[in-house]
Parts: structure tokens; sequence; C-alpha cells
């Protein structure tokens, strides 16, 4: 398990987006999201949201990002498990004090779903761990206000 004592969660609505920051270990990792009203299509269930992911390293060294693990829930408890090698086409090493940043999305067949899950991540001495990705809310603006 990761030391839990470095855990810091905020959670704020700023204009229908949503931002959660979380710091485990060495690696901070802040989401904001955004429904994408262009790309939805509520008539067929289709509701597109998008997600900036920054992963901050606040360690003292390198931390290369190898893999991703994501759970998208809807609101109907619909789970779909995501795996690949890192994001967005990318396997980033992040400098001590300095960040990554990407945009990526997704769909849902309901107005209103969460995503949680983990990077892997690996140390120039090939120290291999999890990163946490907490859990955020992807949702339609009209509906949660």
């Amino acid at each position: 398990m990761q030391n839990q004592s470095a855990i810091r969660i905020l959670i704020g609505t700023v204009s229908q987006k949503e931002s959660i920051v979380l710091h485990v270990s060495k690696i901070g990792v802040e989401v904001a999201t955004e429904f994408l009203r262009d790309h939805s299509a509520p008539h067929q269930k289709r509701f597109a949201f998008s997600y900036t992911i920054t992963i901050k390293n606040h360690g003292k060294e390198p931390a290369k990002l190898l893999k991703r693990h994501w759970f998208i829930t809807d609101a109907n408890g619909q789970v779909q498990e995501v795996k690949g090698e890192g994001v967005v086409g990318e396997q980033p090493l992040i400098q001590p004090g300095r960040s990554f940043r990407y945009t990526s999305g997704t769909i849902l067949k309901t107005p209103v779903g969460s995503m949680h899950g983990t990077y892997q991540m690996v140390c120039p001495n090939g120290t291999y761990y999890d990163a946490i990705i907490p859990p955020f809310r992807l949702a339609v603006p009209e509906l949660v206000n």
C-alpha cells in the first residue's frame, strides 16, 4: 500500500468542470472534466466527456508512466475497464518538479458517471509503483446544479 500520509483531496466545481487533486507518495494527479455537448446525442444515449489530466512529480527522481488502468462507470452501474500502454500514445518521463498534461475522452450511455484508476510508474532504479487516480465525476452540468 502507498504511503497514505500524503493524501490531500480537493473537490470543487468551476463553470461546468470538476477538479480533483490527489497526492500519494511523490506523484500528484489533477483531473478536470468537461461535458462535450457538440459530440453528444442524448436521444441515442451518447454522452461525451473530455478529461484533462496533469501528472506532477513531487519527488526527487524521474518517474516514467508505463501503463494506465481505468474503471469507467455509468449511472446504471455498468463498468468498462480500460488498460493500455502509456497515455495518448506516450510513455512520458516526468522529471522532478515537472508535470505532464494530456486530454482524452470517453463516452457514457448515461448523463452521469465516474472514472478512477491507476498509472503504473517506474523509477530509474527499476522500482515499479501505482500512482492512484482518484474517482472523479462525469456529469451533464444541468443535472448537477
